[in-house]
């Protein structure tokens, strides 16, 4: 099935590159040789975190209100979104003069709602899902005459998010694979019309969380299925079903869907700040966990899109614990000693000896599942991996602590 085929062409991709102009920045592509050396091949990291409003959606949301007719803009815009097309839909309808109403859930970090008003719209809050944020955006459509600008399904939208791929082939010519994260599938769609059209021999691999993975049974189905309560800290691709627009050319142009587990998404949120310096939120770093969970089946040079970068700073410390846990970086167990001055003092020491940073102790001595001159401990530790999580369970049994996890 060729390109020209399918809802979008990339005549119209360049179409929406020349509206784009002076609108949309050029992201930089920088290299990653922590990722390099393990796929085996040069790895570049395609920096969407840094587009304007913190993702690439603000590409497609300018295409697709750029090309409102005059009585469309006059009636106004509306959206759904829990944050990064709520933030694309403002700032493009705001440059482009037009009323925006973003309708967000009402749990919605107070950070992406408040940016959101920030770039002109007004929020309203409803619904606990975006799935029922959605409907409710549908209903002031309806009502009101407002234009439903969606975020992945339709044309326009496309058309605006495959720019990303005419810049990739330009700033890395020599590319031999793309990753790119999957949602309801605008952006991969968009990546693939651009990309498949001019260099057929590309391989383009989708991302998507494993909690929230609508693509896999919706290519085996060939046609989009929903799959019920999504569940994944990526809210960027947390989508029940995939579009019906972008689902016709992944299915016709993407070589290849994976999924990553949780763990593997918060390991490569830390790796992206670490190693890169780049805030990256989980949804944006679905390629980087797909480059780590199997780094030699991806043929380099290699593009991995880190699409979004906009992460509540409060999920932000709950996943950057939880991939510190993953790589080894914490260990928690439970030790008893004996209840005598000292004895909490001397297992410190221990510690200290190898290394090993306290973040939280529990004392405890009343359990009844205690003797009576037994002391119970819980510690929670940084340590620097794996090797020395071991490193330091050995120093305690050779010390002589009976460590029960």
């Amino acid at each position: 099935m060729s390109g020209m085929s399918l809802a979008v062409s990339l005549d119209e991709v360049y179409s929406a590159q020349k509206t784009l102009s002076g609108v949309s920045r050029m992201t930089v592509l920088e290299g990653s040789r922590h990722l390099s050396a393990l796929v085996g091949a040069p790895v570049h990291l395609k920096c969407e975190n840094l587009q304007r409003t913190g993702s690439f959606k603000v590409r497609g949301a300018y295409v697709r209100i750029a090309g409102l007719s005059e009585r469309e803009r006059a009636a106004g815009v509306v959206a759904a979104s829990a944050g990064n097309h709520a933030q694309g839909v403002a700032l493009a309808a705001s440059l482009l003069g037009v009323r925006s109403t973003v309708f967000m859930p009402v749990g919605a970090p107070l950070p992406k709602v408040a940016a959101t008003r920030e770039y002109g719209a007004e929020v309203r809050l409803s619904g606990q899902f975006v799935d029922e944020t959605m409907r409710a955006a549908q209903d002031y459509a309806s009502e009101t005459g407002a234009v439903f600008i969606h975020p992945f399904d339709h044309p326009d939208i496309i058309a605006g998010q495959g720019t990303v791929g005419l810049e990739i082939l330009e700033q890395c010519p020599e590319v031999r694979t793309i990753v790119v994260g999957i949602g309801g599938g605008g952006l991969a769609a968009g990546v693939a019309v651009a990309v498949k059209a001019l260099r057929p021999d590309v391989r383009i691999v989708g991302v998507q969380a494993a909690g929230a993975a609508a693509y896999p049974p919706s290519l085996k189905a060939g046609h989009p299925v929903s799959i019920e309560a999504p569940a994944t800290m990526a809210d960027g691709i947390k989508v029940g079903r995939p579009g019906d627009v972008p689902f016709a050319i992944i299915d016709a142009l993407v070589d290849e869907v994976r999924t990553v587990s949780e763990d593997e998404l918060s390991s490569a949120l830390l790796l992206c700040l670490e190693r890169a310096k780049l805030v990256v939120e989980p949804a944006g770093a679905s390629p980087v966990a797909a480059l780590l969970s199997d780094p030699e089946s991806f043929e380099g040079p290699v593009v991995a899109v880190l699409s979004g970068g906009n992460v509540d700073p409060l999920l932000m410390q709950r996943i950057l614990r939880h991939g510190m846990a993953a790589a080894g970086r914490y260990l928690s167990l439970r030790l008893r000693l004996t209840d005598r001055p000292g004895a909490l003092a001397a297992l410190l020491e221990v510690l200290s000896e190898v290394d090993a940073n306290v973040l939280d102790v529990s004392h405890v001595r009343t359990d009844p599942r205690l003797g009576l001159t037994e002391a119970e401990v819980e510690l929670h530790l940084e340590t620097k991996g794996p090797e020395h999580c071991a490193d330091v369970g050995a120093a305690l049994r050779e010390a002589g602590y009976l460590v029960m996890s």
